[in-house]
């Protein structure tokens, strides 16, 4: 069973095939205007479902998986590494595709594309828009209608996120492993030839990468009830990018699944004895501080077209009201350009949905 493959190791899922995601706490965005991608504030803490059955709702040992905790109106991202080999990840919200806003289907689909591809898609912090913009994540309660789910379907009965990633398949591997074989050598020639090495960064480190921006004082909001969803908040500048692989290399079956639940801060003190983390930082002082914000981009990528399903989706502020959070957009100097530029842990038990 591909949920074999799936493992947690600190707070970070390994699906298999060298895929790792890890889900990022930022700062909620506001429901107007394009925005630059906001600073990671750390890593939500991940626990095993089967780790806590005596606790969990029946629904919840049902799927197994993993959760999380969130606030209302909190943001998240999802931040994606791997072992470098090519890889395809479906993300769904509440089983609906935050990629193509179709429901949610065991297999890939190249019309539309229902996959962000790795390691090309470094990151993804909403659903997609299209034309190189996505509307961020937030954590809304069940039972509301504010969920993607519950505005594309009707009916509010998954909640969570679900992940499942695709490899290559053998021939198609095997031909990407030799193309790597020879191009390390060609570089390892170069340098023997007195050449830079390839992709070497002179006089001075990268740039930090969004979820490894400096500390700042605390976060975001959260939930009231027990199971959350996600719906969606502000618009910001990032694009989801289109596959250019024959679709025939992908391997047929997934090399990993897994649900994650998204569970109240309440919730996930009863069910774990761990208190959550504080809500996010206030937006406005982040920006006071000087710190930074994020453009990425990748010139020989191209995006993929909005996603026809996703683009009446209302933000979550049409059922909860204004947000009353101030605002203050980052100066142009603290907005930085991106881009074109472990044992094995614990094993997650997956269930049925």
């Amino acid at each position: 069973m591909a949920a074999s493959a799936v493992r947690i190791e600190g707070s970070s899922l390994l699906l298999g095939g060298g895929v790792r995601v890890r889900f990022i706490r930022t700062l909620r965005l506001p429901e107007s205007g394009t925005h630059p991608l906001p600073p990671g504030l750390g890593e939500f803490p991940v626990r095993r479902v089967e780790d806590h059955l005596d606790a969990v709702p029946p629904q919840m040992r049902e799927r197994g998986g993993v959760m999380l905790p969130v606030h209302l109106r909190e943001a998240m991202w999802l931040s994606f590494a791997g072992s470098g080999e090519p890889a395809a990840l479906q993300v769904g919200v509440g089983k609906v595709c935050a990629v193509s806003g179709e429901p949610w289907r065991g297999t890939l689909t190249r019309t539309p594309q229902n996959y962000v591809v790795l390691p090309r898609q470094p990151w993804l912090d909403g659903i997609n828009s299209g034309k190189g913009t996505v509307r961020q994540f937030v954590a809304v309660p069940m039972g509301m209608g504010a969920t993607v789910e519950g505005q594309l379907t009707g009916e509010e009965t998954w909640g969570g996120v679900q992940l499942q990633a695709f490899g290559l398949c053998a021939a198609a591997l095997d031909a990407w492993r030799e193309e790597e074989r020879a191009r390390a050598e060609r570089a390892a020639s170069t340098a023997w030839a007195g050449g830079p090495p390839a992709h070497a960064v002179a006089f001075g480190a990268a740039p930090p990468a969004p979820g490894s921006a400096p500390s700042a004082p605390g976060g975001t909001p959260r939930a009231r009830s027990a199971a959350m969803g996600l719906g969606v908040g502000g618009s910001m500048r990032q694009e989801v990018y289109r596959d250019e692989r024959r679709f025939t290399d992908w391997a047929e079956e997934p090399c990993g699944r897994v649900f994650v639940h998204l569970v109240t801060p309440p919730e996930w003190r009863r069910i774990t004895g761990e208190d959550a983390p504080p809500s996010p930082a206030d937006r406005a002082a982040y920006t006071r501080a000087g710190l930074p914000w994020y453009d990425y981009y990748d010139e020989s990528a191209a995006d993929l077209a909005p996603a026809d399903p996703l683009s009446d989706v209302r933000p979550v502020g049409d059922w909860l009201g204004d947000d009353h959070t101030p605002w203050q957009p980052p100066a142009p100097g603290q907005v930085l350009s991106l881009g074109d530029a472990p044992e094995p842990g614990q094993a997650v038990t997956d269930g049925d949905w």
